[in-house]
Formats: structure tokens, C-alpha cells, sequence
């Protein structure tokens, strides 16, 4: 089977392709464009790992090129497209709101049409849990509707809606993944735990939002590919649809903080003010995917997560 997954140098794309290629059955071709955003050397260390697998092709361009990216790729036949390639971040949004417009939706809208002309039997996106904004009640269900509060999360909430237009009158099954907020092994580095471990290690104050007074729904990496990987097999009466991605078990950041304070006896914390651009808490039904995929709901302890990520920071810290 032929799998085409873009941002293959990301936390999620990388992990997924990893996993697969356990698996014999699996060819697996990468396209990413290694771009500055974070650690060019965390991303580079993920594709070595990668590239050591036979099975492993990989292709370094940004999506946007569509006719190079369908001149390298137009004598295979892709089974399953997964694309989590884009511009990811919600405060980057005030610094370079223009790398938002070219990746999700100018470079969104040109891959779509590489993807109709591949005609997979899958197209699998990554969508994002901040199209839903704030939230009056909780959990969130994929039928709530969307108010995202920023950049970022508008650009998801259009891809949405650009994939459930565009590829209507096509026989391609097309699945959004609403995904929360994801940590483990490989992680980003501009996320909350590698930043705080970051700031620790340099000896720098560690600033917190709102004295942490927000919640996420933290998902360990591995419970996120055990889930979208199960949808390889998946068939779908569907033409379009989107799943939340997500533990369902929110975590308060103030509660996160002591944990790694604790882990790290590093305590050099200043409180600001809330930022306007995130949303208060993140909190997802995860009832429509499992039930959808007969899974059971398996998530690691949070605490077991968060030793193991560390661990792998302390191995690591030198490419964050």
C-alpha cells in the first residue's frame, strides 16, 4: 500500500510515518519542506530515522509547488493521502500572519488539487481543536459550532470547508482531524512542555499565561496514532467527515506547572496576563471516533506521559 504523507518532518506526520513503516506492507513517501519555524535539527534527526527504512521516500518540497510535487509523484498511485503539513501556532499569527494564508490556504488550496488528480481512495487532514473557540459548555462535539478566535484557527475551519466543497462530486473519502493538544516523544518544541524544560535548562524565567488558569486536553502522541492509523482500514459511508482527536480528559495548566516544577525543581516563573488569541480550555468529545472505529479508549496516565517525554527531553534537549 502507498501512503503519501506530507509534513513528514513534523511531530505528527513523523510519528505516523514511523509507526507504519513497522510494517512491511507500508511504502511511505515524505514531503516536507524543513522550514525555520522550529529546530531544523529536531526535524532533520526525525527524517534520518526515517530514511533508514527502505520503504521510506522522501521528496523536500514546500505543497504550494503543485506541478513539481506531481511531476515527482505522477507514476505512483497513492492508496491514502495524509496531509499535516502547515503553518502551525497560534501566536505567530501577530509575526507572520502572511506564512498562515500561504501554507493553509493558498499551498492548502493547490495540494487539493494534486490530491483530485491522485484520486486516493483517502484524503486524511489535519483540522485543529481551536476552530471551536470558547466554548460555553463542554466537551466540545464535532457538531458544535465553530468559532475560532484567531488566524490559525480560521485557517483550519476553511480547509474544512474548501476539502467538504472541493472534492464532492469525487469517489475520494475525505476525513478532518480536529486534533488537540498533543505532547510526547519528538514533540514540538514551541509547545508548553518542551518550552518550560527549554527555560528550565537555560536557567530563564518561564512566562505563564493567566497564572495558569486555563485547561487543555493533553493527547499522548501514541494514543493519537493508534487512532489515525486505524483509519487506514476504515471505510467510510461518508463522503466527508471530521473527527475530534483528543483524550477528553482536560488538564489544568497551573496543575501541568507544578508537575514539571516538581520534575525539575526549577521554579523561575513570571505570571502575565491572559493572551487573547487562545481559547480559556480545550476539552473534545472523543465518543464519535471511537465509536466509529469500535476502539477502546485507551489513553496513557498523563503523569506517565509526561515522565517518558521528559526522559526523552534529557536525551535529546541538544536538537530542540
Amino acid at each position: 500500500m502507498n501512503i503519501l504523507i506530507t509534513g513528514v518532518c513534523g511531530f505528527v506526520g513523523f510519528s505516523l510515518a514511523n509507526k507504519l513503516l513497522k510494517s512491511k506492507k507500508f511504502r511511505i513517501y515524505g514531503i516536507d519542506n524543513v522550514n525555520s519555524y522550529y529546530s531544523k535539527k529536531l526535524k532533520y534527526k526525525r527524517l534520518d530515522i526515517l530514511k533508514k527504512n527502505k520503504n521510506f521516500f522522501f521528496y523536500r518540497k514546500d505543497i504550494n509547488a503543485y506541478t513539481y510535487i506531481l511531476n515527482k509523484y505522477k507514476k505512483v498511485k497513492f492508496d491514502i493521502i495524509y496531509h499535516f503539513a502547515a503553518q502551525a501556532g497560534v501566536r505567530y499569527t501577530v509575526i507572520d500572519p502572511n506564512s498562515y494564508l500561504h501554507s493553509n490556504v493558498n499551498a492548502f488550496k493547490n495540494f487539493c488539487k494534486f490530491v483530485k488528480f491522485k484520486k486516493p481512495k483517502k484524503f486524511i487532514f489535519a483540522s485543529s481543536s481551536s476552530v471551536y473557540g470558547d466554548m460555553k459548555t463542554y466537551p466540545v462535539k464535532e457538531s458544535n459550532k465553530l468559532k475560532p478566535k484567531n488566524l490559525y484557527a480560521k485557517t483550519k475551519k476553511f480547509n474544512e470547508v474548501y476539502v467538504e466543497n472541493y472534492f464532492k462530486k469525487t469517489k475520494i473519502k475525505c476525513i478532518g482531524l480536529r486534533l488537540f493538544t498533543i505532547y510526547g516523544e519528538w514533540g514540538r518544541p514551541d509547545m508548553l512542555i518542551f518550552k518550560f524544560l527549554k527555560m528550565a535548562d537555560k536557567k530563564f524565567a518561564f512566562s505563564l499565561n493567566n497564572n495558569g488558569n486555563m485547561y487543555r486536553d493533553f493527547t499522548y502522541i501514541d494514543s493519537v496514532i493508534r487512532i489515525i492509523t486505524e483509519l487506514i482500514l476504515f471505510e467510510s459511508k461518508k463522503k466527508f467527515i471530521v473527527f475530534n482527536i483528543c483524550s477528553s480528559k482536560p488538564i489544568k495548566i497551573s496543575s501541568v506547572i507544578k508537575k514539571l516544577v516538581k520534575i525539575t525543581n526549577y521554579k523561575k516563573i513570571n505570571y502575565i496576563p491572559m493572551n487573547k488569541l487562545e481559547v480559556f480550555k480545550t476539552y473534545g468529545d472523543n465518543n464519535k471516533i471511537f465509536k466509529t472505529l469500535k476502539l477502546n479508549k485507551k489513553f496513557l496516565n498523563f503523569d506517565t506521559g509526561l515522565k517518558r517525554t521528559f526522559n526523552w527531553y534529557k536525551k535529546n534537549k541538544n536538537i530542540i
